[in-house]
């Protein structure tokens, strides 16, 4: 059954639930929907806070409310973050998510957090967008995007959270760790990322333009007022740290090595 704000029956058959996270902020809220289930996957993420979609609704309360519903019932829950909120982040996206993964951690139960990195895959708002650049002739790049990438498949991605849905606590070794860092074996900085896409696509070389931190930076909050793009002041922070697993454990959930995005 999957959640989504706007049911509307789809060809494949999946059963929808009518969600709205910001307005399920209490274990109470959640005790009656989540009876029917045996696990609870939280990929839900906002990359713009629009009226009662809060960040701290969104990213923090209303995932802690799961959690502790879960909890109570005995059900698993696998909450999906993101990689590299340890740094001291000023980004409300991103200080949200790290509040939303310490609740999630102190309520306990049977839960586990996949922190995947940058998703590559058809039908993905962000990945769209970073495919469309790499047909550009000319890219900006912010100069100081210095962290590397360790991009991966939305496909595999998929199938680790599908095993981390379904697989016994004792398989998963969910006693000696229940962080699930997920990312690709290969890390790129940001504009070898858009050239890499870019050759993929069979296209030439292309000019890559590299603007100031401080443009950078001004051009995230222009795109974060108008609701532009998927570039973001949170996403901004995230080029100038590194975005990769402290321990890969994608590999170990899919029995195999990630394909490669590029």
């Amino acid at each position: 059954t999957g959640g989504t704000r706007h049911p509307r029956g789809r060809p494949d058959g999946l059963a929808e639930l009518g969600v709205r996270l910001e307005s399920l902020t209490s274990p109470d809220d959640w005790e009656s929907l989540i009876q029917p289930f045996d696990c609870v996957l939280n990929c839900v993420g906002i990359l713009r806070q629009r009226g009662a979609e809060t960040y701290d609704l969104v990213h923090h309360r209303a995932p802690a409310a799961i959690a502790e519903a879960c909890r109570n019932r005995g059900i698993r829950f696998v909450h999906v973050s993101a990689l590299a909120l340890q740094h001291p982040h000023r980004s409300r996206f991103l200080t949200s998510k790290r509040y939303g993964e310490e609740a999630i951690e102190r309520i306990g139960g049977d839960w586990a957090i996949a922190r995947p990195s940058l998703l590559d895959g058809e039908g993905g708002f962000g990945a769209a967008w970073l495919r469309g650049v790499a047909r550009l002739p000319i890219f900006a790049v912010p100069a100081d995007a210095n962290g590397d990438i360790a991009a991966c498949l939305a496909t595999d991605v998929g199938e680790a959270l599908a095993r981390l849905s379904i697989e016994s606590a004792e398989t998963l070794k969910l006693a000696h760790s229940r962080e699930f860092d997920l990312g690709g074996t290969t890390h790129y900085r940001f504009k070898e990322y858009i050239l890499g896409l870019r050759k993929r696509q069979g296209r030439g070389r292309a000019l890559a333009m590299p603007i100031p931190g401080w443009g950078a930076r001004i051009g995230a909050h222009l795109c974060d007022v108008f609701h532009f793009s998927p570039f973001s002041f949170g996403h901004w922070e995230l080029l100038r740290k590194n975005n990769v697993p402290t321990v890969n454990r994608l590999p170990e959930l899919l029995g195999r090595e990630p394909g490669r995005v590029i």
